[in-house]
């Protein structure tokens, strides 16, 4: 795939991947849309980069998705990539209350809105010789973490789903790619983790996935598999036990915390 002259949208692009994302594709020659739910955030990523276009616009509102298709391909009609990155992830304990609205957040924002956007993009997409759909899942989607249960859930969904989509567009022109990007030092991961968070040093710096992204965009890959990641499909398979076990030492510890405070 040619990355170079291209009309391309990121959702969730103010900060994290999808920042990082428009900043290489404006290096490499393209248009680049961005959206955000924070207007602020937006004029600020606009006055960093003046040639990044803006739109305000909430994945987890099917109004907002409908707005921006109409808009979008009706002001950039050369429109041919869209990067599905913008997320969300919380530390659950399910012990807790929540309320009903609140709990599925993740599912809103990380599932429900690629899934929105797909389904209003892709007659446009369809129209253009070399199009494609890029959905940023996580390590996370191959092995659940137990503290972000619903953020598991969502990208689980959302591997299932890009799986599913790239067996129906299989006769199309439009690649169907998948990023399952690992723990990485972005606002998201940074919020959850904290500052001091114990797997800090293990987290990778987004500028390197995101090279592997465009290297195995370029490379015509279906799943791109950036540092650590690229053993996850081989562990949770041999050993998906180890890695759940892994994962639940998070959950531990905060279960624990909790109680030292009761």
């Amino acid at each position: 795939m040619h990355l170079r002259n291209k009309t391309i949208l990121i959702t969730g692009g103010t900060s994290g991947f999808g920042l990082e994302f428009a900043k290489r594709f404006l290096e490499l020659g393209n248009t680049v849309i961005i959206t955000g739910r924070n207007k602020e955030k937006l004029d600020e990523t606009k006055i960093r980069f003046p040639r990044i276009k803006t739109y305000q616009s909430d994945v987890s509102s099917p109004e907002d998705i409908q707005r921006l298709c109409e808009q979008v391909t009706y002001s950039y009609p050369d429109l041919s990539i869209i990067i599905n990155n913008a997320g969300i992830m919380r530390r659950i304990v399910l012990h807790d209350k929540y309320d009903l609205t609140d709990i599925t957040q993740e599912v809103e924002i990380d599932l429900m809105g690629p899934i929105r956007m797909v389904q209003s993009f892709l007659p446009h997409l369809k129209k253009h010789k070399d199009p494609a759909i890029v959905n940023v899942t996580s390590g996370i989607a191959l092995a659940p973490f137990p503290i972000a249960p619903v953020y598991s859930a969502s990208k689980a969904g959302l591997r299932a789903f890009t799986k599913a989509l790239r067996v129906q567009l299989k006769d199309t022109n439009v690649k169907v790619i998948e990023l399952v990007a690992p723990g990485s030092t972005t606002p998201l991961n940074d919020k959850f983790f904290g500052e001091e968070g114990s797997s800090a040093g293990a987290r990778i710096a987004p500028e390197k996935i995101v090279d592997a992204a465009i290297k195995g965009m370029e490379m015509d890959k279906e799943e791109i598999y950036p540092g650590l990641s690229k053993m996850l499909p081989i562990l949770s398979k041999v050993a998906p036990g180890l890695l759940l076990k892994q994962a639940s030492k998070t959950f531990a510890a905060e279960m624990k915390g909790i109680e030292s405070i009761k």
